[in-house]
């Protein structure tokens, strides 16, 4: 259950201020441990700021959807979003410079088949990613251990859908509403655009829930503010009521201000990212190599 889940423990936060600090503190320690040689002005033209590291990731979810779309055989979407969280927890403590979005986001995904059950061999796996299979599978391998370990092994993700179906058969059984699947196009929507953000990160589940089905409601003409006011809140309407406006307010704020639009962005800061990443952390490079063969050799 979500209320005593490691997610809300450990991946719920305050605010985006929050997420921000983390996000920038991460950036400036790859930035201090790779530059302090430079001159305070080459540093900041040479290594991405935390917003283009942003950029980075943002545009990689968008890239890992593309491809669970193409996946064979059809993957669920609650694995895409599993795989979404883990990348979104992952970025919140280490840089897009030290670790590439392209790795980690297929390591994500192929955790996150285990973790939820979507089986897959690691061979199935890596036959739906164009190019070398072989250096894909060797670098999800070297990954996993990682990417656990930098999600504190807290690997149960819960997401807003069990929580939506809760709501419609609610609002089927309780309200006189005509027909609530009429809602379910739209919640769709406001779900797979609400992934995007950082919405994981900040709310519980079952509010995501009732923001989309509240938001989906007002686009089909349909009120349903005494269902919230007397069903769901009932007696302590008036003391909850205040806070839970707010949190849909919130939420849709995100929804609303989402842009998959990032083709320039991605172009310009790839090829920056390109330049200052950490080459002991990438495949193609002959650090990585030396590093591979480096801890093959210590583990004999």
């Amino acid at each position: 259950m979500f209320p005593t889940s490691t997610q809300k423990t450990n991946w719920i936060f305050k605010d985006e201020l929050d997420l921000n600090a983390l996000r920038e503190d991460a950036n400036q320690k790859f930035v201090t441990r790779f530059g302090s040689h430079m001159s305070p002005d080459y540093r900041n033209t040479f290594f991405l700021d935390a917003n283009e590291e942003h950029i980075i990731q943002k545009c990689h979810e968008y890239i890992l959807r593309d491809f669970c779309h193409k996946f064979q055989p059809t993957m669920p979407k609650y694995v895409f979003a599993t795989a979404l969280n883990y990348l979104k927890r992952f970025y919140l403590y280490n840089s897009v410079m030290d670790y590439h979005p392209k790795e980690i986001m297929v390591t994500c995904l192929f955790l996150a088949c285990k973790v939820d059950e979507f089986n897959v061999s690691l061979a199935q796996f890596v036959a739906n990613i164009k190019g070398n299979q072989s250096r894909a599978t060797t670098v999800i391998l070297n990954n996993e251990l990682f990417l656990m370990e930098q999600i504190k092994y807290n690997l149960k993700v819960h997401h807003p859908f069990k929580a939506i179906e809760g709501f419609l058969l609610d609002i089927k059984t309780r309200t006189r509403m005509s027909d609530p699947d009429r809602m379910r196009t739209h919640i769709d929507s406001f779900i797979d655009k609400l992934l995007f953000t950082d919405a994981c990160l900040l709310f519980a589940p079952s509010q995501l829930a009732l923001a989309a089905v509240l938001h989906s409601a007002s686009q089909i003409k349909e009120n349903l503010d005494s269902y919230v006011t007397d069903l769901l809140l009932g007696d302590t309407g008036s003391e909850h009521l205040k806070d839970l406006i707010e949190i849909v307010r919130r939420i849709r704020l995100l929804y609303n201000k989402t842009s998959d639009d990032h083709t320039k962005e991605l172009s310009r800061i790839s090829k920056k990212l390109d330049k200052c990443r950490n080459q002991e952390n990438n495949p193609f490079s002959e650090k990585y190599k030396d590093r591979i063969q480096e801890s093959l050799n210590n583990s004999l």
